[in-house]
């Protein structure tokens, strides 16, 4: 990395990107208090009468299909366009993408936009690369190590960063990749945890290379978790933790932290 993750905070926080997200009814709130508390700002509009005159405003996009209708996903390719055209980061999240023919319309026309950055489970991440997976509705139902060749794959075809999440995160290019072995098992129990992160990679990606922005943002999220589940006693106590440990975080300790591992 030319740039340290601690690096990259400090400059997220200084700069305190403008994080225009179009994401489901259950992520809201969350996602909104997890951007504040890494340190950007968060705004939540979908609306297509005004989402493209919105996305104009921001330094970076995040869409989530997790509760999408057809004015919604309408609203998505407004946004996504928008975003292009300025060459301006956007998250793609395929939530539950192999559940339905709408998801994957609706996804397929999305890619076709050329995400920054497409995050998801395995079983989205294959879904989106044409091979199938064991999805469980919105879970996934394989494992980050079998859909590593299908992110490299979609990378490739989207000339973006893929990111695929489990119990250690994968990432490539296309070319490079890098796993993120930071997080706490208490994460996959408390609802929206992804649909926030892709907020913090929008918010790091709005500062530079999008690949080594991924991975911080990677890492910074599953230090904050490892803080926060020292603490926790349960679900639901490691919520308000989260967010208390990822507003503390600094930058030095992110440095400290972040395992970060070259992936050949």
């Amino acid at each position: 990395m030319t740039q340290t993750p601690g690096d990259r905070l400090s400059a997220l926080r200084d700069a305190a990107p403008l994080v225009h997200n179009i994401t489901n009814f259950v992520a809201m709130n969350v996602m909104a208090n997890v951007l504040l508390a890494i340190g950007a700002s968060p705004a939540m509009v979908h609306a297509r009468v005004e989402v493209a005159e919105f996305a104009e405003l921001a330094q970076a996009l995040t869409v989530n299909i997790g509760t999408a209708d057809p004015e919604w996903g309408a609203a998505m390719e407004d946004a996504a366009r928008v975003m292009s055209d300025h060459g301006r980061p956007w998250v793609l999240d395929p939530v539950g993408v192999a559940a339905t023919g709408f998801r994957q319309d609706l996804c397929t026309r999305l890619l076709a936009m050329k995400p920054t950055v497409v995050r998801g489970n395995a079983s989205e991440i294959l879904t989106l690369a044409g091979l199938g997976g064991r999805a469980k509705g919105v879970d996934a139902g394989d494992s980050v190590a079998d859909a590593e060749g299908a992110a490299q794959d979609l990378a490739r075809r989207t000339g973006g960063i893929v990111a695929v999440s489990g119990p250690v995160d994968y990432v490539t290019d296309g070319a490079r990749g890098a796993r993120v072995e930071n997080g706490h098992p208490l994460m996959a129990r408390i609802t929206v945890m992804g649909c926030s992160l892709n907020g913090v990679i929008a918010a790091f990606c709005a500062g530079g290379d999008a690949f080594d922005a991924t991975c911080a943002a990677l890492a910074a999220y599953g230090v904050a978790g490892e803080a926060a589940g020292r603490v926790a006693s349960g679900p639901g106590s490691f919520q308000p933790a989260f967010l208390d440990a990822l507003a503390a975080l600094s930058p030095e300790d992110l440095n400290a932290a972040a395992r970060i591992r070259q992936a050949t």
